[in-house]
């Protein structure tokens, strides 16, 4: 049942921080209670659910790849709505092939690393963005074929730039995913291979 798979994710991620903690429990409760995960329409139907982003990462220079998102106004990883009944993992590579033009290679294990619960607002309709964020990995030179009207373009960051530079640019969450890719994501996958 695609529900205890989704659940059984998010207990694998291991919480950086006091607030990652709380987020994942939150996130098992909402699971677990038997409440609709997907958004079934847009913007907000139901008002709290499921998205998974994935961090474009080149581990050779050690910078990610964010895309300046048309709607939100702000540098974000790629990523999007899970849909009814679908894996979190298929979410990204649908998402990968869709956004970037690429296939998803996960750096690591294919799993989320990190879990957050952020209020949204679309269309001055504030809802609910349950995300399990992963990371997939790219040469910074591959050459992309961006989703045409939805993003303004794309930038290589530094994790470091993108700490020393104002919150507000990115989504809100971001400055701690980046803490946590530098203190256990990258330690973890030293010397593991990418899979498919």
């Amino acid at each position: 049942m695609i529900r205890d798979i989704i659940s059984e994710q998010v207990r694998g991620i291991e919480p950086f921080d006091d607030l990652e903690t709380d987020h994942q429990m939150a996130t098992l409760s909402w699971i677990e209670s038997g409440t609709d995960l997907f958004r079934v329409k847009k913007p907000d139907l139901p008002p709290k659910h499921l998205v998974a982003y994935f961090a474009v990462f080149d581990p050779k220079t050690k910078r990610l790849l964010l895309q300046n998102h048309l709607l939100a106004q702000a540098w974000l990883p790629p990523g999007g709505h899970v849909d009814p009944d679908e894996n979190p993992l298929e979410t990204v590579k649908r998402e990968c092939r869709e956004e970037l033009g690429i296939e998803a290679v996960f750096f690591g294990e294919p799993k989320p690393h990190f879990v957050t619960i952020t209020q949204v607002v679309d269309q001055d309709i504030i809802h609910t963005d349950v995300s399990l964020w992963f990371i997939v990995q790219i040469d910074e030179k591959t050459s992309l074929t961006l989703e045409k009207n939805k993003f303004a373009g794309v930038q290589w960051w530094g994790i470091a730039d993108i700490l020393h530079s104002p919150l507000e640019q990115f989504d809100p969450q971001m400055h701690r995913f980046c803490k946590k890719m530098l203190s256990q994501i990258l330690r973890e996958a030293h010397g593991q291979t990418a899979t498919s």
